[in-house]
């Protein structure tokens, strides 16, 4: 079964791209992450062509998640339970569901902007909601995973230049200690190979030449827990998909897992 997460920075602008890869790399359950579009503009037709089934969260132009799956798509789940509010109503960041043998998320956490923004403390409550939510699958005996877009690089190894971040989100010791007790609820983060270089970055900033100069960050994961991780047989960033023009300032992890 191969599993993935990608986040796609606009569905609609790169459906073209995300069409042709879900063909090609033979997926069988995507989480995607910032759609940005509302429900009722969901590409729900192409997919359905390609076989695929979409259990959708998204409201409008800003942020958005799905799940895409060739693998069945039952016990949906909209939304974060308990999540927090941010400007008067929760965010369309979360999506759970049951594909075939296994139960997964495909979550999008709060950028944080700055530290002292009320948007970082909003990032670091809804990671305790995440916590909070999937620690009973985690513990099951079911393969889970939570996967997508964390915006938190987990150790210094996981962004370009440690010094090129100081003061700056993503790299904080609150937010990583956050990401630490998401892990401690009995997930294991499942590392991909790189592919080209040493790190496995997953994204590569628009601006001066990111993607050139491979300075990237490792922020889209995949946690799983024991039976996800003991199942996985391969792991990888593909940063091919990075490329190019019209590409997604982010790549996709794949996961294939023998259940």
């Amino acid at each position: 079964m191969r599993i993935a997460t990608w986040n796609v920075n606009s569905i609609t602008a790169r459906l073209p791209r995300l069409l042709a890869w879900l063909e090609s790399s033979g997926t069988d359950v995507l989480c995607v992450q910032e759609t940005k579009c509302a429900e009722s503009a969901f590409p729900y037709e192409p997919l359905r062509e390609l076989g695929y089934e979409a259990a959708v969260n998204a409201t409008g132009r800003w942020n958005g998640v799905a799940l895409l799956s060739k693998a069945g798509l039952t016990d949906v789940t909209v939304g974060l339970p308990g999540g927090p509010d941010y400007d008067g109503g929760q965010e369309p960041r979360a999506i759970g569901a049951t594909c075939g043998p296994v139960r997964l998320w495909s979550v999008y956490v709060p950028n944080g902007r700055e530290i002292g923004h009320p948007h970082y403390d909003y990032k670091l409550r809804w990671l305790e909601a995440l916590r909070t939510t999937v620690a009973q699958d985690a513990a099951g005996e079911r393969p889970f995973a939570v996967l997508g877009d964390f915006n938190v690089a987990p150790t210094d190894e996981d962004v370009w230049d440690r010094a090129a971040f100081d003061g700056l989100t993503h790299v904080t010791d609150l937010e990583r200690e956050a990401l630490a007790a998401l892990r401690d609820s009995g997930l294991s983060d499942v590392m991909p190979r790189p592919l080209k270089y040493d790190r496995p970055f997953t994204y590569w900033d628009y601006r001066e030449l990111g993607f050139p100069k491979n300075r990237g960050m490792r922020i889209d994961l995949v946690y799983g827990n024991e039976p996800f991780a003991k199942s996985v047989d391969d792991a990888y960033v593909d940063r091919e998909e990075r490329k190019g023009k019209g590409a997604s300032d982010h790549a996709p992890v794949v996961v294939d897992l023998e259940v």
